[in-house]
């Protein structure tokens, strides 16, 4: 991840750190950032949040102010330290973290946003078995518009499951993540595919 960011693979808006069209464009950022606030704020006590992977900030840095508390995750080191700097909020913090690997932070609800989409069955399934720890997780995967075959594997990187005519399906082997409900809060119809949000409540 830290070439990536390094050789702009995902592209350059002129500031040290680029997640990427999918995180910069008003057309696919704003209704996610409209029913992830909806949600968030349909509780009478806040949510904590963690966001596993929450690469330059652009989205997370709208929701901390409907959340007790906000962890930002990433594993890019300078990542972390420049939005250390860059955003400071009483209930916003960042951990530079493997998710994959590393023990990670309690919270209400994790936020998985075009994360695991880039991550090899291996991975995923570490991160899921991690999940279980959140009342809701909201997950968000580039999928193919049509039927697909989920969860073929690929090699953890810049790319994605598209060009197999795949994508990720947590509920779906070799991931079987076990929630008590799943609905589908958004659909971005994309290049390709759809950007598709999904919210699980846990327990």
């Amino acid at each position: 991840m830290e070439q990536i960011y390094s050789m702009r693979l995902w592209g350059d808006n002129g500031t040290d750190f680029y997640s990427g069209e999918g995180s910069h464009l008003p057309e696919i950022i704003h209704p996610y950032l409209d029913v992830v606030t909806s949600f968030l704020t349909s509780f009478d006590r806040p949510l904590s949040v963690c966001d596993l992977g929450c690469g330059d900030f652009n989205i997370g840095s709208t929701l901390v102010r409907h959340t007790a508390q906000y962890i930002g995750v990433d594993i890019v080191e300078d990542l972390i330290d420049y939005s250390q700097r860059r955003f400071v909020r009483p209930n916003l913090e960042f951990q530079c973290l493997d998710i994959a690997v590393d023990t990670l932070p309690k919270a209400d609800c994790a936020i998985v946003r075009q994360v695991l989409q880039h991550l090899s069955n291996k991975e995923i399934e570490q991160i899921v078995e991690k999940l279980g720890q959140y009342k809701y997780v909201l997950i968000t995967e580039h999928l193919p518009d049509n039927d697909f075959e989920p969860n073929k594997d690929i090699i953890s990187g810049q790319g994605i499951r598209l060009k197999k005519q795949s994508g990720v399906d947590v509920l779906a082997p070799p991931f079987n993540f076990k929630v008590k409900e799943a609905s589908v809060l958004l659909t971005i119809p994309v290049n390709k595919g759809n950007i598709v949000t999904k919210l699980y409540r846990v327990f």
